[in-house]
């Protein structure tokens, strides 16, 4: 039988995203926005922590790359061939570009494993990190690219200007609600299940005759990709693209976002963003060392729950179940 995990729990979730704009605050949808590019930022590392078995600790590298990719073409640089900020010509350039660059770094990365790959991924991270603080003619330096237009979406004479936040929150959503499917479809796919058994044993998928070579740069690829447009959601969000967003400390939160959520779930990782994300804004406001606090908290799923908040949802409702049947068993 199966558990219910998405036919209950991300309905609710995706109804109460779709009815909070009618009653939440300006601050609770930036923060809501803020949330839904990080969430896709952290399936996109799960597909190569969670479902391939890949630690890159320089995702971030991407995440940044998309962030700036957007702000640069948005602004009125000679070199950003004019494209403004109409979406249907920055969505393709910000997914070549981060395309691309995940071939590049992949195809170095992928030849190594284990805390060589980590190494090597951190490494390319903190190197455009060093680019975008001393290129500041293109970068802005430590400043980043403030003053980002406000994003549209133009087609011929039809234009629509997305300068509100309750607009900006619903193309945010849609944005999420699509990752999530395209990734649902393509872990479930056949694609998917190779790299599974990559992840669990690489050298039995080389003796069945899988290049496995090939399927972990498509996958480095594609979550590179995902990585980037969460970069572009949340600098359109906040008009601004930071070096910030390039920094290894991103890479290392977005890594506990996956385990805290639950690796190779899809799942797991929303509600690991939900959570890293909101409790630093809730927690500050009682505690003065709540930073403490969440690195307990993380220690403690480590150690207790290593399969995260899903994990934790699975075993319960898989107790309610052998429960509800041993009741059934003593009533026959």
């Amino acid at each position: 039988m199966r558990l219910p995990v998405t036919k209950i729990l991300l309905p609710v979730l995706l109804l109460a995203a779709l009815l909070l704009p009618l009653g939440a605050r300006p601050y609770v949808l930036s923060l809501a926005i803020e949330v839904m590019a990080f969430a896709i930022f952290a399936m996109s590392l799960d597909l190569l922590l969670g479902y391939t078995g890949l630690p890159s600790f320089g995702h971030a590298a991407f995440f940044g790359l998309g962030a700036y990719t957007a702000a640069y073409l948005s602004s009125n640089h000679p070199l950003a061939l004019g494209l403004t900020s109409n979406l249907l010509l920055l969505l393709p350039v910000v997914v070549l570009v981060t395309a691309v660059t995940a071939l590049f770094v992949g195809f170095f990365a992928l030849r190594t494993s284990g805390v060589y790959f980590l190494m090597i991924t951190l490494a390319f991270a903190q190197m455009l990190f060093s680019v975008a603080i001393r290129w500041t003619a293109v970068t802005g330096g430590s400043d980043g690219l403030p003053g980002i237009p406000a994003p549209h979406i133009t087609l011929g004479p039809l234009q629509w200007l997305i300068n509100s936040r309750q607009a900006y929150y619903f193309l945010a959503l849609a944005f999420f609600v699509l990752t999530y499917w395209l990734l649902r479809r393509l872990v479930n796919s056949p694609f998917g299940w190779t790299l599974r058994g990559i992840r669990e044993n690489e050298a039995r998928m080389q003796a069945l005759g899988y290049a496995t070579f090939r399927y972990k740069i498509a996958v480095f690829i594609i979550a590179g990709v995902f990585a980037g447009l969460g970069g572009m959601l949340l600098a359109l969000h906040f008009r601004h693209a930071s070096p910030e967003n390039l920094y290894w400390t991103i890479s290392g939160q977005v890594m506990i976002m996956v385990i805290i959520g639950g690796a190779g779930t899809l799942t797991g990782p929303i509600l690991g963003a939900l959570l890293v994300r909101l409790f630093p804004q809730i927690a500050s406001s009682y505690l003065d060392r709540w930073e403490t606090v969440e690195g307990v908290i993380f220690i403690l799923f480590v150690l207790f729950a290593p399969r995260g908040i899903h994990g934790i949802y699975v075993y319960w409702c898989s107790r309610v179940q052998v429960f509800t049947w041993a009741r059934k068993l003593l009533n026959t």
